[in-house]
């Protein structure tokens, strides 16, 4: 085992956040919360469950001690959006082997829940957007209640009080254009998506194939009226699955604006704009991640937590946006907790209700036809991982 730890320190306080539509937080205790340096009732009960206190050094030697592996089910679109995290994390901890897996959110959930049910459980972390199944896993029983440290600083619609779940990462949706494309003409709001000079120039993430977009979609709808949706539709917008394929289909040239995908507000490309409005809506969103209860390797579970929720990891968020409120990677960017077009509150309450969002997703496939393609993913089956 390598005892380099000051130089690991350094690497991970180098490294990035990484994207993907994504995975969440909970966590370990039981028995080993009087050993692990973590203080009060096993974490799993309805105890007080306080602050980690160990340092990564401490917990690195653990989870290489536990045997050096790590499972991690990541939401998100295609697999180099782990590309990020399996480097830093290499550099940082190169005895503890991770396994990232990236899919829908919504296949991974169901996924874990056959895996719970057969017994045949692989991911020790997921970090997912499906918010709804962090509450829902948590009133079964099946999330170790775990706060890592800097716990007490993340904000409050990022947490469970209980330490059931921990947002790692925030993430945003808006649109986004090709600047010399557009040149003067460039949207501001989204209501501008709908000008006929924007026929045939618009790529988008089906709304009723990805429930954050889905969200976004329906933020336009309420401020718009479903005449923008009609107006949408008109404009003969290229859909495809993924929230990557809007970017992709900007860049690559081909459409001039993208609709429901991340970014930043805050990035330096001249060719690129992601539009962060001053008043019309956008959603923006605390990435969950949570340990299972039955995670055959919790002890590097709790690493990669506390890794992913340390000063280094925040400040380098890419899109200048930390769970934290100890934390502000760029003092031009207020939290996204500060803006109310952010729509940070909504996003959760809308994920719950989960007979609406079936309602919403019908009645935009008559507005834009069914959703068709394979998966950006690729299909994963019931064990990836293993």
């Amino acid at each position: 085992m390598s005892r380099d730890f000051s130089r690991r320190r350094l690497l991970s306080t180098s490294a990035g956040l990484t994207l993907a539509g994504g995975a969440a937080v909970s966590a370990f205790a039981g028995t080993a919360a009087a050993r692990t340096g973590q203080r009060g009732r096993a974490a799993g009960g309805f105890g007080t469950v306080r602050e980690e206190t160990r340092s990564l050094d401490d917990l690195y030697e653990a989870a290489v001690a536990e045997g050096g592996q790590l499972v991690l089910y990541q939401g998100g679109d295609v697999d180099s959006q782990a590309a990020g995290v399996r480097t830093a994390w290499a550099a940082a901890f190169p005895d503890v082997e991770l396994t990232v897996v990236v899919d829908y959110s919504k296949y991974h959930d169901v996924r874990v829940d056959h895996q719970l049910a057969t017994g045949t459980l692989v991911p020790d972390v997921v970090q997912l957007q499906t918010l709804q199944d962090f509450t829902r896993w948590k009133r079964q029983g099946k999330l170790l209640h775990y706060k890592p440290a800097g716990f007490s600083e993340v904000h409050r619609e990022f947490k469970d009080p209980d330490g059931a779940w921990t947002a790692l990462m925030v993430f945003a949706f808006s649109f986004l254009y090709d600047i010399p494309a557009a040149g003067g003409n460039a949207p501001r709001t989204p209501q501008d998506l709908v000008d006929p000079r924007w026929s045939d120039a618009i790529a988008s993430a089906y709304p009723h194939d990805d429930d954050a977009v889905l969200y976004l979609f329906s933020l336009y709808q309420r401020a718009y009226g479903w005449d923008w949706v009609k107006a949408f539709a008109d404009r003969r917008p290229q859909f495809a699955r993924g929230t990557h394929t809007p970017a992709a289909a900007v860049t690559g040239g081909r459409k001039v604006i993208g609709v429901g995908g991340s970014g930043s507000a805050v990035s330096t490309s001249t060719t690129l704009k992601w539009v962060l409005p001053d008043e019309a809506p956008f959603m923006a969103w605390g990435q969950r991640a949570a340990i299972l209860k039955r995670a055959a390797h919790p002890a590097a579970a709790q690493l990669y937590v506390n890794w992913q929720l340390s000063e280094a990891r925040q400040k380098a968020s890419f899109n200048s946006w930390s769970v934290r409120e100890d934390i502000v990677p760029n003092a031009a960017v207020e939290p996204v907790w500060q803006l109310p077009n952010a729509n940070v509150d909504g996003f959760p309450r809308f994920m719950e209700d989960r007979a609406e969002i079936e309602r919403l997703k019908q009645t935009f496939a008559l507005y834009f036809g069914e959703v068709t393609g394979d998966p950006s993913t690729g299909w994963h089956g019931l064990h990836p991982g293993r």
